[in-house]
């Protein structure tokens, strides 16, 4: 949803095979991979746990994902703990320390930008970054049974739901099955970015993110605004660029 359709014009995966092949027999050197060079690894801070719940405040888990963003910038390879010994840990039971609200995108991985491994962070994910019933039920979840104490919700640059749903305000587009449906909560983060400067597709997406947020800070179930105002917990929306790889968290309360 979030990427154009590919046209005939894109090489398939054969015809790269051959062409490699060719250059092969030709006598060509391969070319040299980043992959080559001795990788330069990261290892993610340890969440503290206590009493089956991660026991950080929400400011030091925002901290910890800015941590893991630097490492993705610089191009440092997470080395978190994927051994038998935490699969079994995590069997028993999981500790996440934020619940993540984020696009269904391919190129959206949240582990993979913030370098964090098996059970950290409870990831919700639709075409949009909406606040359907689903996943708020499952940001309630995380906040009310595991104890997250940070919610966050991230829209990207060029999303293809967000388009669709410009689409929808600008040229009156109808979609099949049940895409219509989907795109229809982002239409008023559209209407609403309007008249914003900048690009018009960033305005709509960063608007779509502030509705949710607002929506889990001001007119979410009592079970979220209450360790809001205890301080506990903090929602933090958030927009990831493509092309630098950076997360910008630009709506915190």
């Amino acid at each position: 949803m979030c990427t154009p359709p590919k046209t005939a014009s894109n090489l398939s995966r054969r015809s790269l095979l051959q062409a490699g092949g060719t250059a092969a027999a030709a006598g060509l050197s391969a070319p040299a991979f980043a992959h080559d060079a001795t990788p330069d690894f990261y290892q993610p801070t340890p969440v503290p746990v206590t009493d089956g719940y991660a026991d950080l405040a929400p400011d030091e888990a925002l901290a910890l994902l800015e941590e893991g963003n630097n490492a993705f910038l610089s191009g440092r390879l997470p080395h978190p703990d994927l051994s038998a010994d935490r699969r079994l840990e995590l069997a028993q039971g999981q500790s996440p320390f934020v619940a993540y609200v984020t696009c269904s995108d391919s190129r959206v991985p949240p582990e993979l930008l913030f370098g964090r491994g098996l059970g950290e962070l409870f990831i919700i994910r639709n075409a949009g970054n909406t606040l359907n019933a689903v996943a708020l039920g499952s940001v309630e979840y995380a906040v009310a049974e595991l104890r997250v104490p940070l919610v966050v919700v991230m829209g990207h640059e060029s999303c293809g739901a967000v388009k669709a749903a410009m689409s929808v305000v600008s040229e009156n587009a109808r979609f099949p099955g049940a895409i219509g449906q989907m795109v229809e909560p982002i239409i008023p983060a559209v209407l609403e970015a309007r008249d914003a400067e900048g690009d018009p597709t960033e305005a709509a997406v960063r608007q779509n993110v502030r509705r949710q947020v607002s929506h889990l800070r001001e007119g979410a179930d009592p079970l979220m605004l209450e360790p809001q105002a205890a301080g506990t917990l903090k929602v933090v929306g958030a927009y990831y660029d493509f092309d630098e790889g950076r997360v910008d968290f630009f709506d915190r309360p």
